[in-house]
């Protein structure tokens, strides 16, 4: 009977515990009009949805228990409420328009919504922070879906880049807060000059393909736009330290004041980044700065950020050759030279020096209940150089004469140290207008920005001084480049299912160089491009469970400097801009337990830029166009709560990239002393672009076996990638599988916050891996051989980082 009664007990417990409830209601503005395309999310579980035309949203199979509904709606302020359930409840719910906005509506005109027809990652600033132990940006990015990371010093700090779809980071849309962040002459954006940035972030959206970006350099393979921190009601201060391998120190603090008579905030960030690198002398010495002042309006808030780096790096752009890989993998040819007495030494100097400061000014404004202006005006200046230690270089190359020694014989080369200076400013505006109703959300904007940079090289020092005199400049040129566009959004529901979108862009971009390049040659050239950029898609949902969208983009892309300065005096080998037409087919679903996301893309490129498999002499892809190509591929995303404490999260990206036809260029050897050789001209159709796997794989398995604590086992799978664009084997890297482990311990004791201790260890099982190689000069072919000079990126084997982190 005793049993009995327990058994009774027990089915009685469990079926309360485990009862499925309902929650329903109506999500309206104080003047009772219902809010359509409102986002409703109880916080740490998988209900999320958006609210019909009539307001109303349904949260089926709700068990007993606590929880925190939070809802966001453009124009109106955040709601937030916590409450119990233990039967089905209706929870109607009025959002305030006259109450302060957010820093949430910044982004809005830029960012892809819940019934946005595009692919796409949001990734929360908790997820950010449980990544960043040290690793900068493209590292912490590299577990979503398509990224594929690179590093140079063998770790993820110091020059570290990113490739979505196979893309390189010139093809990458980036903006913080709606303010583009490329550099308008590379396109591309230097990670190393924003040093733990990420601590920064309150949330980071990528959007694969051509996205809904709006300013800044066109996205030829992905957008990423940032949100920094918003203001803090309440007071907080974070110290955070981190120590790990290869010397690796990082010491960070954050402090915000809080809401001051509830309508100022000032938040601080300050860190300092140390580290030796895995690859020698490929040092980081990093500062960074992140200052933040919010002053609330009735109807708005004005916001001021500043984001400053100061870094110092060893330069490691030069990969190292098979034999050296096998023999000493953190060689770093960089800096090596050989002295008078021909012993080798190291210039300690060979360095990489930038010093970048990002203003911003924002202001936004609730106009009425249903029309929102945001603005932002920016500026960004940038002074830096990288000096070298350079042998036996001719005097003509820098514009000097000989020099004649005191017995009367003439010098043509000298040993010398160089730097190569960058000075530069990027200044604009972007503006937007939000419009709002029931079934629609219009948008109109624009933006503007200019940038003026300088390119300039200094010879510090001659071991046999000719005629010149201190802070001589043997090249200077300027380069001035206008970018302006408007653009117009509209998102309608024609029905409770089905949503519509079109996204309609102009874009003018003036380019201009003037002056003379490091080999002393004219750059002077102008440039003028007018691109239109339309963009459309529809967003259908059958149920709260199941969501399906498909959509059709245009873009088009001008070069960058360095694409026109690599062609520079040959009129043939004038870069073009380039096309992409962009289709992506999506299916959503969704439930407590289980969610995918499966993604279907076909990119086809008319005039795309390919790096050949080449790099400068400091270090970026030397690129060609080639006339037609094309990307197309899957993506697959899912998550499964397996147990109460329990998860996976995985996604693989399966995909095709390929060239249709194109001519590439190789030495033949005619006599086998190399004697004589003369260029060869090899057809090649249907080859894999260069830098581009076919396969990619992450996963993530959480435990969480106790209050506070977590266990992360992450693995990494990258397939082999071609660099090159012949698909030839003795140009191929092969694939590599990197598993990582990350424990964390929070402890919330009564005197402070938070304490939270955290471990990571990389590379679990020492697995020896380049994750980048390039071929020094083009391929050669010897008695009908393939022959090739490779150099490869090496990653340091297991290494870890300790984290303890207080909050007050």
């Amino acid at each position: 009977m005793k049993n009995l009664i327990l058994l009774m007990l027990f089915c009685i417990i469990s079926a309360h515990s485990f009862s499925q409830n309902t929650l329903s209601g109506i999500i309206t503005n104080t003047k009772g009009e219902p809010l359509a395309g409102a986002n409703i999310v109880l916080e740490n579980t998988k209900f999320g949805m958006s609210t019909k035309s009539d307001g109303s949203y349904v949260f089926k199979n709700v068990k007993n228990g606590n929880y925190k509904v939070s809802v966001s709606f453009i124009g109106y302020a955040a709601y937030s409420n916590e409450f119990s359930i233990t039967g089905n409840l209706n929870l109607p719910i009025v959002l305030d328009a006259k109450n302060q906005i957010t820093d949430e509506v910044i982004v809005s005109a830029i960012r892809a919504g819940d019934k946005s027809p595009v692919a796409k990652t949001n990734i929360t600033k908790d997820v950010l922070k449980s990544r960043n132990a040290a690793d900068d940006i493209p590292i912490m990015l590299s577990l979503t879906p398509s990224v594929v990371s690179t590093t140079e010093s063998g770790i993820g700090i110091g020059n570290t880049n990113m490739r979505i779809r196979g893309t390189d980071a010139t093809r990458i849309n980036i903006t913080v807060n709606g303010i583009p962040l490329n550099d308008p002459e590379s396109q591309g954006v230097y990670w190393v000059n924003m040093p733990d940035f990420s601590s920064s972030v309150e949330e980071v959206q990528i959007q694969r393909g051509v996205g809904t970006s709006t300013n800044g350099a066109a996205a030829f393979g992905a957008t990423v736009n940032f949100n920094t921190t918003s203001y803090h009601a309440e007071p907080l201060a974070e110290i955070s330290t981190t120590m790990g391998s290869f010397n690796t120190y990082k010491y960070g603090i954050n402090a915000s004041t809080g809401l001051i008579k509830d309508k100022y905030s000032f938040d601080v960030r300050y860190t300092d980044l140390q580290s030796d690198g895995y690859i020698r002398h490929a040092f980081s010495d990093h500062r960074s700065l992140y200052m933040s002042g919010t002053m609330k309006l009735n109807n708005g808030l004005v916001k001021a950020n500043i984001i400053h780096g100061d870094q110092r790096t060893g330069i490691s752009w030069w990969g190292i050759d098979q034999e050296t890989l096998e023999n000493d993998r953190r060689y770093n040819p960089a800096g090596v030279y050989t002295d008078e007495n021909g012993e080798e030494q190291y210039y300690e100097d060979q360095t990489d020096n930038y010093i970048q400061t990002h203003y911003q000014l924002f202001y936004s404004a609730n106009l009425n209940d249903n029309l929102h202006l945001n603005t932002a005006a920016f500026y960004t200046r940038g002074d830096g150089y990288y000096e070298q230690y350079k042998e036996d270089e001719a005097y003509a190359d820098y514009g000097l004469p000989n020099v004649t020694l005191p017995d009367g014989s003439e010098l043509s080369n000298t040993d010398l140290i160089r730097q190569k200076w960058l000075a530069n400013d990027f200044y604009g505006f972007t503006a937007s207008l939000l419009y709002n109703t029931s079934r629609a959300n219009f948008t109109l904007g624009g933006g503007w920005n200019r940038f003026d940079g300088d390119h300039f090289g200094e010879v510090i020092w001659q071991r046999y001084a000719g005629a010149s005199e201190k802070g001589d400049q043997w090249y200077f040129n300027n380069s001035i480049k206008t970018d302006g566009n408007i653009f117009a959004k509209v998102d309608y529901s024609l029905t409770d299912q089905l949503n519509i979108y079109a996204d309609m862009q102009y874009r003018g971009i003036n380019y201009t160089m003037k002056g003379s390049d490091d080999d002393l040659s004219s750059l002077n050239q102008a440039h003028n491009y007018n691109f239109f950029n339309p963009k459309a898609g529809i967003f259908y949902t059958f149920n709260k469970q199941n969501q399906a969208y498909a959509s059709y983009a245009v873009a088009n892309r001008e070069p960058s400097r360095a694409n026109f300065k690599d062609a520079n005096g040959d009129l043939n080998a004038t870069p073009q801009s380039e096309r992409l037409n962009d289709l992506e087919i999506g299916y959503q679903y969704k439930s407590p337990k289980f969610a995918s996301n499966v993604n279907f893309y076909y990119m086809q490129y008319k005039d795309q830029l390919v790096p050949t498999g080449e790099k400068s002499d400091v270090g970026y892809d030397i690129m060609t166009n080639v006339d037609d190509s094309y990307r197309t591929g899957l993506e697959i995303e899912v998550g499964v709560k397996i147990l109460p404490y329990l998860r996976w999260d995985g996604n693989t990206t399966l995909s095709m990239n390929k060239i249709k036809e194109f001519t590439e260029t190789a030495t033949l050897v005619v006599e086998d002393d190399w004697s004589v050789v003369k260029d060869t001209l090899i057809q090649h159709k249907n080859s894999t672009i260069a830098y581009s796997p076919s396969v990619t794989a992450n996963s993530i398995f959480t435990i969480e076996p106790i209050k506070g604590n977590s266990i992360k086992i992450i693995s990494q799978y990258v397939g082999e990638q071609y660099f090159d664009n012949t698909e030839s084997e003795i140009n191929k890297l092969d694939d590599y599988l990197i598993w990582n482990a990350v424990v964390t311990q929070q402890f919330k004791p009564s005197w402070m916050d938070l304490i939270e201790v955290q471990l990571t260890v990389n590379n679990i099982f020492n697995h020896l891996y380049s994750s980048n190689a390039y071929s020094w000069g083009q391929n050669y072919y010897q008695n009908g051989e393939m022959g090739s000079w490779n150099y490869y990126y090496p990653q340091a084997g297991t290494h870890f980082y300790a984290r303890v982190r207080l909050m007050f």
